[in-house]
């Protein structure tokens, strides 16, 4: 009897020798010498149908370590293993990383490469899918998950991917899809499954050459998350003079230097949604620019709410001259986004600090962070153009007959122009009615962001408990 479980553990272990690309992936993530795997020996269950060749060991390595020196937990999956094939003993495998992470508190990575689900297995490979779609939506919002597209993602397994927080895709090596290839390229889609037309539909958040960029990037993103929803303000370390004046663009000043991770660039260009550290807290920057787009208020929507998750403050640049005005951004729709954009912010208990460098005009005002939906500080810069609508348009609205009835209808216009913008879209309006807090010169938003940052890094995310106050003898 000895003798057969000698046997049998020396055979297994002369087939782990034989690592997979997933290892090379997982020793990349992880800090040298951290690695250390799980379910090692799990195998699916075999039927008649299966060929000897098939009876190898599940498709995916799970398992923890460290990254940068925080524990990390993991999940690869190895084509050269059946493919990658998803199996009920493989899910399983999957479902226990969630179950040790949520335990410990710590994120989880997914490297993804898979051709598919194990038919001969049917249902129980399906049903596979969603106990780690199970496992995913438990963990959301309690600690961080990132998935990486390596290779195959597809059907299911996009969905599950897309269940994550970040999603990084591979150009190189990487195939994201929900339908087949060929059902696809039958509708006229050639370019559908590539990582670029995943990147436009808003689908993943960040691409990078290869796989292993792409790991690269998923081990920055970690190093400015919190590991979990309790952990409180992330700090990292930063040279970067807190009170450096802004001397351009405040968009591409304000964090510190080499900080900055945009995410979701080719969506929604309106808006832009950048992860970074000032003066080494972890923020969210969402810098709204041109008109707003439907496409624009659901990226920053999502970003808040992701932020929000993990009580990383927001920060919010506004420069925005209203809403778009086209037919497809009504078809949208575009009130659904925009009211999702509006319960983002006034649900989030996060810090939020909004500054309005520039144009803010209609709904986009208020919409993008403004006190009135939860802001706790909100400043405007000297030149900021507050208003109902656009100075030129309100002008018109207003004293549109009066102009025409002047002796020089130009100069007219001209002196109302002047005067609207002096008494009624000025930031000095605003500021008088409490809705902004300070005027403050373009060169100083940095300090004065990292300042209100550090004030509210202590922020209560949630009803302060009272028993009742203290009485007067």
């Amino acid at each position: 009897m000895n003798k057969i479980k000698q046997e049998t553990l020396s055979e297994y272990k002369a087939l782990l020798e034989n690592k997979g690309a997933s290892y090379d992936r997982l020793c990349l993530l992880f800090d040298e010498g951290t690695f250390v795997e799980t379910g090692r020996f799990v195998k699916c269950a075999t039927t008649e149908f299966d060929d000897a060749a098939d009876n190898a060991f599940e498709g995916v390595v799970t398992g923890y370590g460290a990254v940068e020196g925080r524990l990390v937990f993991a999940y690869a999956q190895d084509f050269s293993r059946m493919k990658g094939a998803m199996s009920a003993a493989h899910a399983k495998k999957i479902v226990a990383v969630y179950d040790a992470a949520l335990k410990a508190g710590a994120p989880v990575v997914a490297i993804l490469d898979s051709a598919g689900a194990k038919v001969l297995e049917g249902v129980s490979a399906l049903a596979g899918y969603g106990a780690i779609m199970k496992a995913s939506a438990k963990a959301s919002g309690i600690i961080p998950q990132i998935a990486i597209v390596a290779g195959n993602c597809t059907g299911s397994l996009a969905t599950i991917a897309s269940m994550a927080d970040v999603v990084i895709g591979a150009e190189e090596s990487g195939k994201y899809f929900v339908n087949s290839p060929i059902a696809l390229k039958a509708k006229g889609m050639e370019n559908a499954g590539s990582i670029k037309a995943a990147l436009e539909n808003g689908s993943i958040a960040l691409s990078a050459a290869c796989a292993g960029c792409a790991i690269k990037e998923a081990k920055k993103i970690i190093c400015l998350l919190p590991s979990n929803n309790v952990e409180g303000t992330a700090y990292t370390e930063t040279v970067d003079d807190p009170g450096r004046a802004i001397t351009g663009d405040v968009a591409a000043e304000l964090l510190d230097n080499a900080s900055a991770i945009e995410l979701s660039s080719a969506y929604g260009k309106d808006v832009k949604t950048v992860l970074g550290t000032v003066a080494g807290i972890t923020v969210g920057v969402v810098s709204a620019a041109e008109a707003l787009t439907p496409a624009g208020a659901n990226k920053a929507a999502k970003f808040i709410s992701f932020c929000d998750s993990f009580s990383i403050p927001v920060v919010t640049l506004v420069d925005c001259e209203g809403l778009t005005v086209t037919a497809e951004a009504e078809k949208a729709p575009f009130s659904a986004a925009l009211a999702r954009l509006a319960m983002a912010y006034a649900s989030s208990t996060n810090a939020k600090v909004t500054v309005v460098t520039g144009k803010a005009y209609g709904q986009a005002y208020t919409l993008l962070g403004s006190k009135a939906l939860g802001a706790d500080v909100a400043f405007a810069t000297e030149d900021a153009i507050i208003s109902v609508m656009p100075t030129e348009a309100a002008v018109d609205f207003v004293y549109g007959e009066q102009i025409l009835a002047a002796d020089d209808p130009i100069a007219e216009k001209k002196a109302i122009t002047d005067e609207w913008k002096t008494k009624v879209a000025s930031p000095v309006a605003a500021a008088r009615n409490g809705d902004i807090d300070d005027i403050i010169e373009k060169a100083d938003v940095r300090y004065r962001v990292a300042s209100a940052l550090e004030m509210l890094s202590s922020k209560a995310t949630g009803e302060i408990y009272k028993k009742h106050g203290n009485l007067p003898l």
